[in-house]
């Protein structure tokens, strides 16, 4: 996928931005505001209140299972292709017209968090577990396990099955829970 940075203010879509240089990126937002699953608007709760500020951070795909007829379209209608999802994503995403990106399948899901204003984490579980209470489209492949070994055999397991997953992935992410070992 793309890594994208999407900024909310009092629960509020206000930004979504490309990683671009890792310090400058692409502002996006009008065409983020278009994909299915990436919300306008933070949905908050007594448990959950909605921040007042949250960069949440995540991926930008093209599910694998839509890529092959969208490429076969794209030939049919354009005379050209994507070489591979990754670049269908980033394509999509930064058109200049962002009623093009609403005719592309993207998704996100979402896997971090930046800048923070008004609630602290001290975990990365616990963070998933906000970006989810939001309404943020997060996976459900994360797991808190109790040791190297069980780490070992997620990787393991997502090693056979990595064309199982809806987007193409390269491997797993290992991220130690507690923040403050981070």
């Amino acid at each position: 996928g793309l890594a994208i940075a999407l900024v909310y203010e009092h629960g509020r879509l206000v930004r979504g931005v490309t990683r671009g240089t890792g310090r400058i990126g692409e502002d996006v937002t009008p065409n983020v505001r278009t994909i299915k699953g990436v919300p306008h608007r933070l949905t908050g709760s007594d448990e959950h209140p909605v921040p007042e500020l949250v960069e949440v951070r995540g991926e930008i795909y093209f599910p694998a299972a839509m890529f092959d007829d969208f490429n076969a379209a794209m030939q049919e209608s354009e005379g050209r292709t994507f070489a591979n999802p990754r670049n269908a994503a980033a394509g999509s995403l930064r058109q200049k017209d962002p009623k093009i990106t609403a005719q592309r399948p993207l998704r996100m899901v979402v896997h971090g968090m930046g800048a923070r204003r008004g609630f602290t984490i001290d975990s990365q579980s616990h963070a998933y577990e906000l970006l989810h209470a939001w309404g943020l489209p997060t996976s459900d492949r994360v797991r808190v396990v109790a040791s190297l070994d069980e780490v070992k055999e997620y990787i393991e397991y997502y090693g056979k099955h990595r064309h199982d997953v809806e987007h193409e992935i390269d491997g797993v992410v290992v991220k130690v829970d507690d923040l403050a070992l981070q």
